[in-house]
């Protein structure tokens, strides 16, 4: 599990991970090794989001999403893929955390 608040954790197996070779540098191997990774996430059929954080975060993500409602993110910083992967992660976790703070109610 992938505790993203204090109520909300996602399943590891609610993620698929497909690993890519990433463009730009990479010295020899740039071209031989598949260290990107793709993180997809389906919000739209999750069973861990609550719904108004599900709807939140795919209008925060929106571009992002399929119209499926696949949230797709590309790591591809660093040169291998366990810290792609962490990257990944670490930025779902975000988006996951921004999509959860309820709105301020206007005055």
């Amino acid at each position: 599990m992938i505790q993203v608040t204090p109520t909300i954790a996602i399943n590891e197996n609610e993620l698929v991970e497909e690993f890519i070779r990433a463009s730009g540098p990479g010295g020899q191997n740039v071209n031989k090794v598949s260290s990107a990774v793709q993180l997809r996430f389906d919000v739209a059929n999750s069973r861990s989001l609550p719904e108004e954080v599900r709807r939140r975060l795919i209008t925060l993500a929106s571009n992002r999403i399929t119209e499926d409602g696949i949230l797709i993110i590309d790591a591809r910083q660093f040169r291998t893929q366990g810290r792609n992967r962490e990257n990944a992660i670490d930025r779902l976790v975000e988006l996951i955390r921004k999509a959860a703070q309820r709105p301020k109610a206007a005055p």
